[in-house]
């Protein structure tokens, strides 16, 4: 999964003379108590202040010292390096990264701190649910800064900054009203499953994670150009760019929560807990405007616990169970007037002079091969969709093209449409039949592709068998 979201890596880059890209943020005001006063700004600011040593004991700096002394940075990492299954230890690379934190990052960090109390706790349950490391909660920081919506600008968005493609492998739904990857339960349970997919490749949580960030391919690479090493620091020079601070980023954001305390980072609490939060499922299409005044509760705050849906608007679809996320005092008025509720949201959709977007589905991945005469107006007229997002799918920095170049097209499936009073996807078309014959060169990933609303996992399960069993001319069941 290549992409450049890397929130906490951006000063980092100049390190190679790169300028630092800015990150797209979509998140608005959270919560009155959750503000997020220019993060990004904090983020990639270039500023270094004059550092002074902590002393080498654990004291509190009350001062917010900027610097850790080394004796004491490499006791706490021997520390923490025997409570994780990561390789944690002391690095010339690590100690400047860190204490580069500690000198520039003070609010932002203490910021995050107060964020994560939200967070960190759905992420642990998730993770230790799929055998994971707890401590993958902190990869969320080095991604997004916690922000449930950031858009990197190759298109990699929500906590774990998934890509269109890779999140359809992993069960992420993607269409004009919902983006999973802003999910934080569905969108957490992907990143485990895909992580401890590259652990069972590597055997190595830190190569892993640069897998994560990089692909799996550059991490091989980057062992065979090393001369066979497997050891994260002695691959590093061989890694691209992007991913060589970035474990050297994960394993800093791990030492500084770990050791807040130390640092004198407040400690502020979060205005909402996971715990006092639950969900419900919906039976009918709402919209959040509907809701503000009939549960006594703000729009932010909706918007906050439920971020996946882009329109303020929970369709309701009877093959897919859609949910929605309240304080428990505002779940239990909305299960007290359930059906009162749902008359007047439908009303009030019944009222609308402007019509409610169809419901597409980004379903279709195609390489598309740039022939005479093509430029991308051409090409996106003929896809039905955007330049801009031609050139984003793609890393273009403007619209020139070459014949022969190939781009990577998603096309929407526009004869699909949401039934607002029946929750049905109507005007599909449908499959001629059930099965799928699998054709020479054909994988699980590249069928996948073909089939709208079908992952990779749905066609192992449904089927019962792994990559090594598939053969062109097998029939492949395309249902449960």
């Amino acid at each position: 999964m290549r992409k450049l979201a890397l929130f906490f890596l951006l000063p980092f880059f100049n390190l190679y003379g790169q300028e630092p890209k800015k990150i797209v943020d979509t998140t608005a005001i959270i919560l009155k108590g959750f503000k997020q006063v220019d993060l990004l700004d904090s983020l990639i600011d270039k500023r270094i202040f004059q550092a002074s040593y902590i002393k080498t004991n654990d004291s509190i700096d009350k001062n917010y010292l900027s610097k850790v002394h080394k004796d004491t940075l490499i006791k706490r990492l021997e520390l923490l390096n025997s409570k994780t299954p990561f390789n944690i230890e002391y690095n010339p690379v690590l100690e400047n990264i860190i204490n580069n934190y500690l000198a520039t990052r003070k609010v932002s960090f203490e910021r995050l701190v107060q964020r994560s109390q939200y967070y960190f706790p759905l992420f642990e349950e998730v993770l230790d649910a799929h055998n994971a490391p707890l401590e993958i909660k902190y990869l969320s920081i080095v991604e997004s800064a916690l922000n449930p919506k950031a858009k990197s600008p190759v298109g990699a968005s929500g906590l774990w900054q998934f890509m269109f493609s890779t999140s359809k492998m992993y069960g992420l739904e993607v269409n004009s009203y919902i983006d999973e990857r802003f999910d934080p339960v569905k969108s957490t349970k992907a990143a485990a499953k895909y992580l401890n997919k590259l652990y069972d490749v590597f055997g190595d949580w830190s190569l892993a994670l640069a897998a994560y960030n990089s692909g799996p391919g550059n991490v091989t690479k980057a062992m065979r150009r090393s001369g066979g090493y497997s050891n994260y620091w002695n691959i590093r020079p061989f890694l691209p760019k992007e991913t060589a601070n970035y474990i050297p980023a994960f394993f800093a954001t791990l030492y500084i929560f770990e050791f807040a305390d130390q640092h004198g980072f407040h400690n502020k609490p979060a205005p909402f807990s996971i715990i006092e939060t639950d969900t419900v499922l919906i039976k009918e299409m709402l919209h959040f405007n509907h809701l503000v005044d009939a549960l006594n509760i703000e729009k932010e705050i909706l918007e906050f616990l439920n971020p996946s849906y882009k329109l303020n608007i929970i369709p309701y679809i009877k093959s897919k169970r859609n949910t929605l996320r309240l304080p428990k005092p505002a779940l239990g008025r909305f299960l007290a007037n359930e059906d009162e509720i749902y008359a007047f949201s439908k009303n009030e959709f019944n009222k609308r002079e402007k019509p409610l977007p169809k419901f597409y589905k980004m379903n279709s991945r195609i390489r598309y091969s740039v022939k005479s005469g093509d430029y991308l107006g051409k090409i996106a007229k003929k896809f039905k969709v955007k330049i801009k997002d031609i050139r984003k799918w793609n890393s273009l920095k403007n619209d020139l093209i070459n014949v022969g170049d190939r781009l990577i097209i998603y096309t929407n499936s526009t004869d699909v449409k949401l039934d607002i009073n029946n929750g049905v996807e109507t005007g599909m078309t449908t499959k001629n039949n059930n099965y799928y014959t699998v054709k020479k060169g054909d994988s699980f990933w590249t069928i996948a592709q073909k089939l709208p609303n079908i992952s990779v996992e749905d066609l192992k399960n449904w089927n019962d068998i792994s990559s090594k069993d598939l053969k062109p001319g097998m029939k492949l069941s395309l249902t449960k």
